[in-house]
């Protein structure tokens, strides 16, 4: 085997290798249906995608703490209930550097990567190195049933 042949199969066979990597990786980005399956197990393209952009119940009023929270990272929101009553919704990537949010607790969303915290009343920043507050996310509350809207 020549050395051009040679560099020829080896340059094939990583070009190869990296179409593959690059197609595993963008399978399912963005898409919560092949992430999550729903309940019954199904993974229902529509469903999922449809309670991912509201139309699905997200939690029960009581599922909520008052002064804390709830953290729903297959649909990156966080719900919490600042006050007896009163509920948000914000998103729960951390604007830091992206890292999920992990808790609520003493009305502050958590991000336990850098240590980033956020009011639970309106997500502005608590405590950096977050500079910008999380996007407030719409949810409607009807009964003792809280959905995105």
């Amino acid at each position: 085997m020549t050395d051009t042949t040679r560099r020829a199969v080896i340059f094939g066979a990583g070009g190869a290798g990296l179409a593959v990597a690059l197609s595993a990786c963008g399978a399912s980005d963005g898409d919560d249906t092949t992430v999550s399956a729903g309940q019954d197990g199904s993974q229902g393209g529509q469903s999922q995608s449809q309670a991912a952009q509201g139309g699905g119940e997200l939690a029960k009023t009581s599922d909520i703490p008052q002064g804390g929270g709830k953290v729903f990272k297959d649909k990156d929101v966080v719900v919490t209930q600042p006050a007896a009553g009163e509920f948000k919704a914000f998103s729960a990537t951390c604007t830091h550097q992206g890292c999920p949010v992990s808790s609520v607790s003493n009305n502050e969303i958590v991000c336990p990567c850098h240590g980033s915290k956020f009011s639970a009343k309106d997500g502005s920043v608590t405590n950096g190195p977050a500079a910008k507050p999380l996007a407030e996310k719409k949810i409607t509350v009807s009964g003792d049933s809280i959905t995105l809207a």
